[in-house]
């Protein structure tokens, strides 16, 4: 049996006392795929970053084809040929795409002046490289989450890497852009580049990897590979215990009376003629690729387009366009698609998070009422079971499933008559997942209204009451629960069928 490529050696790491890894030992043949899976806060992305040079472990050995590696930066590890594609996405906003894919290394004409043609023909030619066309002197602030996704991926691919980590990579992406992942990431082993791929899609697992690593509360418990590697396998080596079903029995009562009534909204350059009409007690799915204009509407009817123009009723009262507050007091919530930019401020508490959406009613005489803020943020840590050294542990200290039900217990707090959750479950393992598809079902059952925007069809499918379809800014067909199913839904995606 031939030398590991990788070898983790009792791999120790905590945060502020909390530990995320504890004596993790595991190895990884050269030119293997190998998963990694585990509910969030299982050590899985710390293990990555500590590989990638963006952490440091207090204990434990890394080795690297026979070679033992200490690395103390992002730097180091690209020098030893490692590169890492983050879920959580870091660029520089106000720079183009083309400034971002060449930091560091920046082409000059005349020794020192920044040379932007040959710049931007290098971008170009990275994202030809992973089969992309985006316009590379676009701001990098004005994309979307899922181009942005791509020209990370772009620039982790165009370092030429050894190893590549892969973070939840197609967490924001469409079914077709997974899809051309996929058969990038397959043509990487085949130039025999070994790559490690975190990801909570197990579909996605099976069809890449050779073997998948399983970690639980910051330990390492086993390995899987050819026929072990099979979805209930999983399941019960990361929670101990097995799971029938990580969608609840959707309530199959008829919807109440209308809440929510869109006529002919429109926004100039995303989304035109948009009609639907929302009940209580459902949960109203949209789908659509990448760019169709779904989260565009929901921010629309939230307030935050101020382009927007068209009818919106909320309660046969008239909604209007434009205006965040005018929303809020309605009784409207958004939990978007973009958790640590648009759902929560990460440097500050839990608590505050969480209290944010109801702070009129905890303040008397410009005061802050502390020990009711402590009541509510202790009351949704148990109700969602959040993982944290306590309600008033920063934000940024959580897992990216952790903050998620942070963003979720706002508006939970908040209460209200209209709920739209815009990628509720992306970067959230499948314990944290069911809790969350429970939950946006528990509170159709009691009455909310509720839009659920997903890239995951079988969530949308199993939790949704009908679907619409998007495609290019267009409402193009609907679905009623009894005709729903992932090819109805595709094709209608794609512009291959019309609905009924």
């Amino acid at each position: 049996m031939s030398a590991p490529f990788i070898q983790f050696r009792s791999i120790t790491k905590t945060f502020g006392g909390v530990a995320a890894l504890t004596d993790v030992t595991l190895s990884i043949p050269r030119g293997e795929c190998h998963g990694l899976m585990g509910e969030n806060g299982a050590g899985k992305s710390t293990l990555g970053k500590i590989l990638a040079g963006i952490h440091k472990p207090e204990k434990g050995e890394m080795e690297i084809d026979g070679h033992l590696h200490v690395f103390s930066s992002p730097r180091d590890a690209l020098a030893a040929g490692v590169a890492m594609v983050h879920q959580e996405l870091a660029f520089c906003p106000e720079l183009s795409v083309a400034e971002n894919l060449s930091m560091g290394r920046y082409p000059k004409k005349f020794g020192a002046i920044l040379d932007r043609a040959k710049m931007n023909a290098q971008a170009e030619e990275l994202l030809a490289a992973i089969g992309v066309k985006l316009d590379v002197r676009s701001k990098m602030g004005d994309l979307s989450t899922a181009q942005e996704q791509i020209v990370q991926i772009a620039a982790a691919v165009g370092t030429n890497p050894r190893i590549l980590i892969f973070d939840e990579p197609t967490s924001s992406l469409s079914a077709p852009e997974a899809e051309r992942l996929f058969e990038l990431i397959e043509s990487l082993k085949v130039r025999g580049i070994t790559m490690i791929y975190v990801s909570h899609r197990m579909p996605e697992l099976f069809r890449l990897c050779d073997k998948i690593s399983i970690l639980r509360d910051g330990r390492y418990v086993g390995e899987l590979s050819g026929p072990e590697m099979t979805e209930s396998a999983v399941v019960r080596m990361m929670i101990g215990r097995d799971v029938e079903s990580y969608f609840p029995n959707h309530l199959d009562g008829a919807p109440g009376e209308i809440v929510l009534k869109v006529r002919n909204l429109s926004s100039p350059g995303r989304f035109r003629e948009v009609n639907f009409e929302l009940r209580a007690g459902e949960i109203l799915g949209f789908a659509g690729l990448v760019g169709a204009g779904r989260s565009e509407i929901a921010k629309a009817i939230f307030g935050l387009d101020p382009q927007a123009k068209g009818h919106v009723e909320l309660d046969g009262k008239n909604l209007p366009l434009g205006s965040i507050r005018t929303s809020l007091d309605a009784g409207i919530s958004l939990v978007p698609e973009d958790r640590k930019r648009q759902g929560c401020i990460l440097g500050m508490a839990c608590s505050a998070n969480i209290s944010m959406a109801v702070l009129p009613a905890l303040t008397k005489a410009g005061m802050l009422d502390r020990t009711r803020e402590k009541q509510i943020s202790e009351k949704y840590f148990a109700e969602l079971s959040i993982k944290a050294a306590s309600p008033e542990a920063p934000v940024n200290s959580l897992s990216g499933g952790n903050q998620q039900k942070v963003v979720l217990a706002k508006w939970l707090a908040k209460g209200g008559r209209v709920l739209i959750v815009d990628e509720p479950t992306r970067g959230v393992d499948v314990g944290a997942k069911a809790a969350i598809h429970a939950l946006i079902d528990q509170l159709a059952r009691q009455g909310l209204a509720v839009i659920l925007i997903s890239s995951e069809l079988p969530e949308l499918i199993n939790l949704s009451s009908r679907v619409i379809v998007m495609r290019e800014g267009r409402l193009v067909g609907e679905i009623p629960r009894t005709q729903l199913d992932q090819e109805s839904v595709l094709r209608l995606m794609a512009g291959v069928a019309s609905a009924n």
